[in-house]
């Protein structure tokens, strides 16, 4: 199977993923090392299949292994955080496209990786159209109006980039890790190892008495049996995205892959187009020949970009 076709199903999936991420954080899971805390435990669900994909790497891989996933819990609990501390539209976007950049200068630099002309175009459209969605007017943006629909009041909140950067750092240390890994190692065994690796991090979150709260209100009766579900069914389909980007990148260039996050946003701009369409009251869409201009050209670098890595 191609890796663009696994990449972009992956961030169709990722892109439903983080808008319920941020729905949670804000209302159910309010302490983001709970949520993380969850999020990973139930990726180490996985640690089940170890009787039939598991394969002893070694010592030094072993560790190297659990050292990436501890980097994947830093980088997911880092996120939770910019989420609830700052709008969705900007953090989201803003991780999406900085992500693909410190990949780049970690691949360059420790991997010898060369890019061909087409392909460097390639990421340039795609980064760009990431950027031209960043700097949609917030207030008429696709994630804000579902914020909305959610009853989730969008407030003029200019924190979260700092922490929101510092995730993006995190996950690209965590795909150029892992693609490392994948050099020398089956995609299942080392996959497993490094959820385990961000399951035993998180158990670190237990040491403070305030964190334990937070984490044993998500299984209290403070929570409904609907809100646990929506958690459950969430992760799932923020996991399904993530097995898929990792199997994307374990085939392809985690450089390309990541650059290829441009095509999230550009689902999320396409729906919202369509629903406007289809209808106009469900989002209640004030058009702007400015904006639709903007995001006209912003999927249009998005496509160009596909074009360029594809061909």
């Amino acid at each position: 199977m191609s890796w663009i076709i696994v990449a972009i199903s992956a961030y169709l999936l990722l892109a439903v993923a983080n808008l319920l991420d941020k729905f949670l954080v804000d209302n159910v899971l309010k302490s983001s090392k709970a949520y993380a805390f969850v999020a990973c435990l139930m990726g180490a669900v996985i640690f089940l299949a170890a009787p039939w994909l598991l394969e002893w790497p070694g010592w030094p891989l072993l560790l190297f292994n659990l050292l990436a996933g501890a980097i994947f819990a830093i980088a997911l609990w880092l996120l939770y955080e910019s989420l609830r501390r700052g709008e969705a539209s900007r953090v989201l976007v803003f991780i999406g496209g900085t992500t693909p950049v410190f990949s780049l200068i970690f691949s360059v630099l420790f991997f010898k990786e060369h890019f061909s002309l087409h392909q460097w175009a390639g990421i340039a459209c795609l980064l760009l159209g990431v950027f031209l969605i960043a700097f949609l007017p917030v207030e008429r943006s696709f994630l804000a109006r579902v914020m909305r629909k959610l009853r989730i009041t969008p407030e003029a909140k200019t924190g979260g980039l700092v922490i929101a950067a510092l995730s993006a750092l995190a996950y690209s240390l965590y795909f150029i890790a892992t693609k490392y890994g994948y050099s020398d190692q089956s995609f299942a065994s080392a996959f497993i190892w490094n959820r385990l690796g961000a399951a035993l991090f998180v158990l670190l979150f237990l040491i403070r008495k305030s964190d334990r709260r937070a984490i044993a209100a998500v299984f209290g009766h403070s929570n409904s049996n609907r809100s646990k579900l929506l958690v459950v069914g969430n992760q799932i389909i923020g996991a399904t995205g993530f097995i898929l980007q990792n199997y994307a990148i374990f085939l392809g260039s985690v450089v390309l892959v990541n650059a290829l996050q441009g095509v999230q946003y550009a689902f999320l701009l396409i729906i919202s187009a369509i629903l406007a369409l289809m209808a106009p009251k469900l989002l209640k869409e004030n058009f702007s020949w400015r904006i639709i201009l903007q995001k006209g050209v912003a999927v249009l670098f998005v496509a160009a970009g596909l074009c360029f890595i594809t061909f």
